[in-house]
């Protein structure tokens, strides 16, 4: 019989609607599977979700933060509120840029 143990959070940071966003263990086992260059950015991630530089909408109702790190690196963070008190990270990776017609939210002073 085999045993699974529940995630466990490696940290949380409420998003611009004010949801906590959980990152478990286990999604962030996903997000180094696929992206080992990310090893050093755990904070970097729960940061982009609390304070990003712009919101994309995504697939299946997902939403991804989004914090320009440099010219060529733009950081995507993949988050679901699944409700207005939970919520969870999917995903991040780096990209050279973003698809700027999914933006939904941008800070103030970001531009068009």
């Amino acid at each position: 019989m085999a045993f699974h143990e529940k995630s466990s959070i490696l940290g949380t940071a409420d998003s611009v609607n004010g949801v906590p966003i959980r990152l478990t263990d286990e999604r962030w086992e996903h997000i180094l599977d696929s992206h080992a260059e990310l090893a050093s950015y755990r904070e970097t991630i729960l940061d982009a979700v609390e304070n990003p530089d712009y919101i994309l909408a995504s697939r299946r109702g997902a939403l991804a933060a989004v914090v320009v790190l440099g010219r060529k690196a733009v950081l995507h963070v993949f988050y679901v509120e699944k409700t207005q008190r939970d919520g969870f990270i999917l995903s991040a990776y780096l990209e050279e840029k973003m698809d700027k017609a999914k933006i939904v939210w941008r800070k103030e002073n970001q531009e068009e």
